[in-house]
């Protein structure tokens, strides 16, 4: 099952609870750095309870046995939607965090996910830089249309 499958899972999870995270949380370059290769060293496959890919960062009760790619036995928690290199090319956005029924059964909340993820950063979600929201552009009109 890939990560799409997951998240396609989660949203018919009745229990789960889903944030759109507004602004968007931006992880600067060198606390991206930092959470990465924490969560790569707490890789699920080595016994770790993170599954990270580039949109997806997932977080489990527990390791995987043998190093699968999955376990039945490891429940899902819940997982951080991210975007590499938005709004520069080294930085990481979180825009969106899921708590699964289980997850959410054992305390977890959208902000104490996100914390477990950003601590490696010495960061928090209420502390995290947000994306600069800027009104959109105004539409481009050519003046001298229509007229001779």
């Amino acid at each position: 099952m890939d990560a799409w499958e997951f998240l396609a899972a989660e949203t018919q999870d009745e229990g789960a609870i889903t944030e759109v995270i507004r602004p968007a949380a931006v992880l600067p370059e060198a606390a991206a750095r930092a959470v990465l290769m924490q969560l790569a060293l707490r890789d699920v496959r080595l016994g770790g309870v993170w599954d990270t890919e580039p949109a997806l960062w997932r977080r489990f009760d527990s390791g995987w046995i043998g190093g699968h790619d999955s376990d039945a036995a490891s429940l899902l928690l819940g997982s951080i939607q991210v975007a590499y290199g938005v709004p520069t090319r080294y930085e990481i956005t979180i825009f969106r965090a899921t708590v699964t029924r289980a997850g959410s059964e054992q305390g977890w909340t959208v902000e104490t996910l996100c914390d477990d993820a950003l601590q490696y950063g010495a960061l928090t979600l209420a502390s995290c830089p947000r994306a600069d929201l800027k009104p959109p552009p105004k539409p481009f009109r050519f003046e001298g249309a229509g007229r001779h």
